[in-house]
């Protein structure tokens, strides 16, 4: 990587660009064709009364190269507050550069920053470049945990029982 990587928090006005950088992720993970978010539900989500997550990008010479989005859950068992990694997506050109590094970085210092007990994240278990970085990072499997799951159809349908 010829240039030095800046990372800044999304406003606004980047909402197509995050819109854009869900659809390429949703690309590599083979899930394009759940996505369903728009632009407007972006802004809500994201920029309205209650923000769910927040987003941060890489920028290589003024040109956005990298995204993270992430949100503060909590751990009773630890009795603080964490830092969950939803997405971390670098452009296939710039991978194996230090650019997911320097994004995971980034984020592992506003989790400390913020005095949070942890950090955690999902990876595809087909997703092996990913999880030899994550391992070179320190981090663990957490392999006798299983995500479950409601969908917002689901969520329907036990509201209606």
């Amino acid at each position: 990587m010829n240039s030095e990587l800046s990372i800044r928090q999304a406003a606004e006005e980047d909402i197509p660009r995050i819109l854009s950088f869900i659809k390429k992720i949703a690309a590599y993970e083979k899930l394009s064709h759940e996505v369903i978010a728009t632009e407007d539900i972006l802004r809500k989500s994201l920029f309205g009364e209650k923000p769910g997550a927040e987003v941060v990008f890489g920028y290589v010479e003024n040109e956005p190269v990298a995204y993270a989005v992430y949100f503060y859950n909590f751990s009773t068992f630890i009795g603080k507050k964490g830092l969950y990694l939803e997405d971390l997506f670098v452009l296939p050109e710039l991978r194996g550069k230090g650019v997911g590094k320097k994004m995971l970085l980034y984020l592992v210092q506003k989790a400390m920053d913020e005095k949070c007990g942890r950090m955690e994240w999902a990876v595809l278990d087909w997703n092996e470049p990913a999880i030899n970085f994550y391992r070179s990072l320190g981090a663990k499997a957490m392999d006798e945990w299983t995500t479950f799951r409601l969908d917002e159809e689901a969520l329907k349908k036990i509201d209606s029982r």
